[in-house]
């Protein structure tokens, strides 16, 4: 029992270092969806030696699956998951005229806030980018796009708190633009239903683009996410699963001390929601 005080106080202690806002984001229900919390998934998160959460919606069952109802509803960086969305907006602005246009390799990139990467730097289409996470080719589409046009879109989407004060153009790895993982799913079963202020085409691409993983009975639409700040590591995994009995979709955060650093921090983005999704 102390033991788990204790975990639900480190959690806390965490989510309020590296919150970039005190805004949340509580679910926001229709009159035919239901709430089910499972504060039994944290042992997944213990077994990585983390903290953080899962959301999970049903859309079979309308229902919400949520490992507790604080640390889900905390804004923080979205990391590279802004890619999707990022990709919306560039097609949306005809920034890029489709997911195989290539951006031209510039030369250099910081190795201290991204590391060193040098399989990812060569000419590539926006669609590899996107795949193997490729941070410096959607800082140069960003550079295009503007923040007014971002501001317009994230706004029209209702993505995160739409706060662009920071002056590097990845305003989504650093600095004080963030979302909750409640917001996550709100906005990737929009995109799934082909709901947001974009064309058909542009989100038919960008759910394209998202297939990350095939199995027998299953189709997985993802983009991971990892960033650091404040001392932490902030992981994430969000998307959705189609199976013959319906569409899951999900959005998993791990927060973790990089004093504490593990080599599986990584995999457990993944790992965990699995274990979530099986249970």
């Amino acid at each position: 029992m102390i033991r788990k005080l204790f975990l639900v106080l480190i959690s806390i202690i965490l989510i309020s270092c590296i919150s970039n806002t005190k805004k949340t984001n509580d679910v926001l229900l229709e009159k035919k969806d239901s709430v089910v919390v499972r504060q039994d998934f944290k042992k997944y998160f213990d077994s990585c030696g983390v903290t953080g959460s899962i959301v999970i919606y049903d859309n079979v069952k309308h229902k919400w699956i949520l490992s507790d109802t604080v640390d889900t509803n905390v804004q923080t960086l979205p990391a590279s998951t802004f890619k999707i969305v990022n990709l919306l907006i560039a097609l949306e602005t005809k920034t890029i005229s489709s997911e195989n246009d290539v951006v031209k390799w510039v030369g250099t990139t910081d190795t201290v806030k991204y590391g060193y990467r040098p399989e990812i730097y060569h000419d590539m289409t926006v669609k590899e980018a996107f795949e193997v996470s490729a941070g410096w080719v959607f800082v140069e589409l960003a550079k295009k796009i503007g923040r007014k046009n971002y501001e317009k879109y994230l706004k029209l989407c209702r993505y995160g708190n739409v706060n662009l004060s920071q002056k590097d153009s990845d305003f989504w790895n650093f600095g004080d633009f963030a979302i909750s993982p409640v917001n996550q799913i709100e906005f990737v079963k929009k995109l799934y239903e082909e709901k947001l202020p974009f064309s058909k085409r542009n989100m038919q691409i960008v759910k394209n683009v998202m297939l990350s993983e095939t199995g027998s009975d299953y189709k997985i639409y993802s983009k991971t996410g990892w960033t650091r700040e404040k001392g932490f590591n902030i992981g994430w995994w969000v998307g959705y699963i189609e199976k013959e009995n319906g569409t899951y979709f999900f959005a998993t955060r791990l927060l973790q001390n990089r004093n504490n650093n593990r080599a599986d921090f990584g995999s457990c983005r993944k790992d965990i929601t699995k274990k979530c999704l099986r249970n």
